[in-house]
Formats: C-alpha cells, structure tokens, sequence
C-alpha cells in the first residue's frame, strides 16, 4: 500500500502484552537467533512465576523488546541503516497479531 508520503515518520505500535518490535540487523540471520537466544538465556520458562497463566517470559520479554518503533520516511521509503530490518516478535504463540501504524507527513 502506497501512502503518498514522501518524507515523515512511520510509527509501529503492538497492542499485545508477549509481542514486541524492534529494529536490528537483518543480513545475518544468526543476530536474531543470538537474541532469541540470550532473552531465553535471561528469562528462563522455569522459574517459579507468580502469573497464572503461566506465560511470565512471554511478558517480560515483551516489555524488553518494546511495543513500538519510530522510523524516518525519506524520499518514499524507510530510512534504515544498510543491515537494519525491522523485528516483530512474539513469545507466547503463535496466535493472531496485528502491529498498528500510524503515518506523519514533514
């Protein structure tokens, strides 16, 4: 979808609480595994949670991820750095998700 904007600023909201989003390196497909890795690393499935649910990590995953991205529109596209790619991630799934976006013109 074209959005006629030439220079702005994109935003990516996720309105889930074990979804997040973030920009990283995108060339490599190793740095998503190495970050997968050391969130997991960090927030272990076995300790002894107080959530019922039982989906703790998924949480606080999420909220280290994030839950929105601002990127610069320039000259019709997103202006990324050369290896950056944008990241949805979801720890408690899979499941339906939506990631909104809001447009701003310059």
């Amino acid at each position: 979808m074209k959005s006629g904007i030439k220079n702005g600023t994109l935003t990516a909201f996720v309105p889930h609480t074990t979804a997040g989003i973030t920009i990283n390196e995108g060339a490599d497909p190793d740095v998503k595994k190495d970050i997968l890795s050391a969130l997991s690393h960090i927030i272990p499935g076995n300790e002894n949670y107080a959530h019922r649910e039982g989906n703790s990590p998924a949480h606080i995953k999420a909220s280290i991820m994030g839950i929105s991205v601002t990127i610069i529109i320039k000259d019709n596209g997103l202006a990324l750095g050369t290896w950056q790619k944008v990241f949805f991630s979801e720890f408690d799934g899979p499941g339906q998700r939506k990631v909104w976006v809001a447009l701003s013109k310059n």
